[in-house]
């Protein structure tokens, strides 16, 4: 082969590669044009229950409303039921203010004074120190109306929002994520079932051991050995 031919043939080859090179580029450049991209951004939506519906610690009003008749010179049998249930979650080392709102100018308000009266006392008996105890009046709109005797505390509880949200499709959501009522009653019921709301700041102080009724507790697990219905059905040797 001559020398010319070979260096055309190279030459031929050489440009062929090239050629493809360039060819692969385009297309690579036209499949990129053709490709649609989208931005996700992830975790901007909480996907958890206890996020979407937080339990909560405020003070609220714990509000129970009296009926009185305008015959009623005392407190009631009914009423003092009532207002001791009522009472039984009042915390009496917070030393919240109790209200008495008495209704004024209706037909029953003066038999509302005298009942409010014997309400304040029982409230003492009950322990509630006389200077948490505060007797105001209301409009109750109507003189002929025989309104009746709300009384109120503050109380520390632990609630949620309300529930019922229902703002989008369930059925249209196709990332198999909580919809936005998922967890409301459970944490509502959670919240409903928790005794001191103040448990969810932060634990309380350590009690003192009782060491006598610990070794107690301990000798008498020792000393009861194991009975004999168990002995008889055991499936290991004691």
């Amino acid at each position: 082969m001559s020398k010319a031919l070979f260096q055309g043939r190279h030459a031929w080859a050489a440009g062929l590669r090239i050629g493809g090179t360039a060819t692969a580029i385009m297309a690579f450049a036209v499949m990129a044009g053709c490709t649609r991209t989208d931005s996700v951004v992830v975790g901007a939506v909480p996907d958890d229950y206890r996020t979407n519906h937080p339990i909560v610690i405020t003070e609220k009003d714990e509000v129970i409303d009296l009926p009185v008749a305008s015959s009623d010179h005392t407190m009631t049998p009914v009423q003092k039921v009532a207002l001791d249930g009522f009472m039984a979650n009042y915390d009496r080392r917070s030393g919240s203010l109790v209200r008495i709102m008495v209704p004024s100018d209706t037909a029953n308000s003066a038999a509302a004074s005298r009942v409010a009266r014997d309400l304040a006392a029982r409230m003492q008996v009950k322990g509630v120190p006389g200077g948490r105890i505060v007797t105001l009046a209301y409009k109750a709109g109507s003189p002929q109306a025989e309104a009746p005797i709300r009384v109120a505390y503050g109380r520390m509880q632990a609630t949620t929002g309300p529930c019922g949200r229902w703002p989008d499709d369930i059925l249209g959501n196709g990332e198999n994520k909580h919809y936005a009522n998922f967890g409301c009653s459970y944490q509502n019921n959670l919240a409903a079932q928790i005794a001191n709301p103040a448990d969810l700041i932060g634990p309380r102080e350590q009690t003192e051991i009782d060491a006598a009724n610990r070794v107690d507790a301990i000798r008498e697990y020792e000393e009861r050995g194991v009975a004999d219905y168990v002995r008889g059905n055991r499936e290991v040797d004691f």
